[in-house]
């Protein structure tokens, strides 16, 4: 599992608004994607930790517990902030929250109600909002809100492409 890491992953924000709807459906999949994919998957499969790296269950409550993050962007744009919150990079919020001893249920479930929480503040932004730019502090270049949720997107893909991993390679130990 040497991929890049996602703090080394580079992007270009090129997106129309015309393309909102695409990007929303893509991070509407991902908590369906997800179930699918750890359906049937074994407990202990979900809760080993190889590497000392996150489990199954904690890469799913990863993107649950980021939810929050998006939430206060969302704001900071309504806000006209012209920095976009920080992300925790230490990822403290999931290393504490103790994934492994929820049901995985219970962690789709509340990816579910997270993200269309989220897509639903999105679908609500009028165009001013939509067209407003903040700086992504990390990546240290401007985003739009279609931006955002494209990076999110593709945070989702990351962390799916990880747990693909995960599931091929402790199925076959």
């Amino acid at each position: 599992m040497n991929r890049k890491l996602w703090i080394n992953k580079k992007f270009i924000f090129e997106l129309d608004n015309s393309k909102l709807q695409a990007i929303l459906g893509r991070l509407r999949e991902s908590p369906a994607t997800i179930k699918k994919l750890v359906a049937g998957i074994p407990v202990n499969i979900l809760i080993t930790k190889p590497e000392r790296k996150w489990s199954i269950k904690e890469n799913i409550g990863h993107l649950v517990d980021l939810e929050e993050l998006h939430d206060k962007r969302i704001d900071d744009f309504l806000e006209k902030k012209h920095i976009l919150h920080a992300a925790d990079m230490t990822n403290k919020k999931t290393d504490d929250a103790h994934h492994n001893k929820k049901e995985i249920n219970r962690l789709l479930d509340e990816f579910k109600k997270v993200r269309e929480d989220f897509i639903n503040r999105i679908e609500k932004l009028d165009v001013e909002v939509l067209e407003r730019t903040s700086l992504h502090p990390r990546l240290k270049q401007p985003m739009r809100v279609i931006d955002l949720a494209q990076f999110v997107a593709e945070h989702d893909d990351h962390h799916i492409e990880t747990i693909k991993q995960l599931i091929e390679k402790l199925s076959t130990v």
